[in-house]
């Protein structure tokens, strides 16, 4: 079998590639970003003369939908596969998704209820995996244990460069911005249900948009103003609060603890801007390949704090760190308990509490540990690494 795998620079192309390759399959590669996703003359005659160059490609495939992909798979009646792995994806919002041609998996449940009216045979709902071959690869040496052992990192944004509604949080009206704060006030205690969408309107919205720096859609986008800014305005500064407000209570609680003479570490790593952080050991940037498996690896305990524009979906990061055999402590999402067991395979809160109480939990009986981050990294290797996912993928496409 052959593939065309459209590259733009996606953390995820690389594991996937490893996976096609360890599955026999043979992968045509088109290096090349878009201009625009949309329109780009250039990437598209390239496109097509690499298709017309391989008439036995069974179906082009790229990493998150990109509608230009889609235009130029339509007119040679190709099948074009996409993994949408982000939430949101601006490009889930044009009319490209209707094109039959289409096999659109995305990660997020809500995320396929939303967009699968638009194309019901055609747009799938698959969770994340993980690159698990490749992980298994990274030996942990005593260097590495002397740079990353600590008892509880974090590897990620804290999102404030990607919160946009920093930059205009100053122009709101007074009523606007205090009914925002409140929002973001409820979100913050309330895991497993995003509220923010259902608690505006469209007129709010609408509104709402005359203030902000936005970026219109393309003519043939069915733009749809209060999703975008539930997701990327008030969710991105959920998400902004609610990193900043967990990394702080992990800190305060742990110089509370140092006061007890129980010296416990959590480590940081991130690019973001630190300074509204206390008591935590902010490590700098960890690059996703070479630092990222180490740090999983000489971490006792992994934190996850999901994107809240994922409403129900499990991220990335959850299958990397189990795919590394770390035992992974994560917030509460709907999907989770269908796809691994909780306190089996992995362990969730539902508030700063119930969290702080189970770091103290868990670094205090390091056998139920370990066992926890065992049986996550065998449910990871059999039922969810990318070989897994790309064949469901083959087979729900109708490729084989």
């Amino acid at each position: 079998m052959k593939i065309i795998f459209c590259k733009w620079g996606s953390i995820c192309e690389k594991g996937i590639a490893n996976a096609l390759q360890r599955l026999g399959i043979t992968v045509i590669t088109m290096n090349r970003k878009f201009e625009s996703v949309d329109y780009d003359k250039g990437y598209l005659e390239a496109l097509a003369d690499l298709i017309q160059k391989n008439p036995d490609a069974s179906c082009v495939f790229s990493v998150n939908f990109q509608p230009i992909v889609a235009r130029c798979c339509k007119v040679f009646k190709l099948p074009y596969l996409s993994w949408t792995v982000d939430c949101p994806s601006f490009q889930l919002y044009s009319e490209t998704i209707a094109y039959p041609t289409n096999r659109i998996f995305v990660l997020d449940r809500m995320q396929w209820e939303k967009f699968s009216p638009a194309n019901p045979d055609c747009i799938f709902h698959l969770p994340m995996g993980a690159d698990v071959a490749t992980w298994d690869e990274i030996k942990v040496t005593a260097e590495d244990h002397q740079n990353y052992d600590c008892d509880v990192s974090f590897v990620g944004s804290l999102y404030s460069e990607k919160t946009r509604y920093n930059s205009i949080e100053k122009d709101l009206p007074d009523a606007m911005r205090g009914y925002v704060d409140g929002l973001i006030a409820a979100q913050l205690n309330v895991y497993g249900y995003n509220l923010l969408e259902d608690s505006i309107t469209d007129e709010w919205a609408q509104e709402f948009k005359k203030y902000a720096d936005w970026a219109p859609l393309g003519e043939d986008y069915a733009e749809d103003v209060k999703g975008i800014v539930a997701d990327t305005y008030l969710g991105y500064k959920c998400t902004e609060q609610e990193r900043i407000r967990t990394c702080n209570a992990i800190g305060a609680h742990f110089e509370e603890l140092w006061e007890q003479g129980i010296n416990y570490q959590f480590d940081l790593w991130t690019l973001t801007d630190t300074s509204p952080l206390k008591h935590v050991r902010c490590r700098g940037g960890a690059d996703s390949n070479n630092m990222m498996p180490q740090i999983i690896k000489c971490s006792k305990i992994n934190l996850n704090m999901t994107n809240r524009p994922i409403k129900t979906g499990l991220p990335l990061r959850i299958f990397d760190l189990m795919a590394c055999g770390g035992f992974v402590l994560s917030n509460y999402q709907s999907e989770i308990p269908e796809i691994f067991v909780p306190d089996e395979d992995i362990v969730l809160y539902d508030s700063i509490p119930d969290m702080l109480a189970k770091i103290d939990y868990y670094l205090e009986h390091d056998d139920e540990r370990k066992q926890i981050a065992k049986n996550g990294y065998e449910k990871v290797k059999e039922y969810h690494s990318y070989d897994v996912r790309i064949v469901t993928m083959l087979k729900t496409a109708g490729i084989i």
